[in-house]
């Protein structure tokens, strides 16, 4: 399973990478806006953590998934704790 984060705090990318892997997912994470987000391609899961992250960013990735079999969940705190219970409850459907 692939998984998209977009916003979050960037000291805390690495944390949420190896969280997603416990996970066995592969994860990329975008705390900022910059050219890369262009190609995230289509994740299973595209969590958006909306307390850190820009109107601008949040429209950009949703017009990424728009028309894709692509999950969105959105989460005010950008917390790993709160990355656990989301990786928990859509985790636990794919097995």
């Amino acid at each position: 399973m692939s998984v998209v984060i977009v916003g979050g705090n960037e000291c805390m990318s690495r944390r949420y990478i190896e969280l997603c892997k416990s996970y066995n997912c592969k994860a990329k994470v975008y705390p900022l806006m910059k050219g890369e987000m262009r190609d995230f391609g289509t994740p299973d899961l595209l969590v958006l953590f909306t307390g850190t992250v820009s109107h601008k960013m949040v429209h950009c990735a949703m017009s990424k998934t728009r028309g894709k079999d692509t999950r969105v969940v959105r989460c005010h705190s950008a917390s790993v704790t709160a990355l656990k219970s989301i990786m928990d409850e859509h985790c636990a459907q794919e097995a």
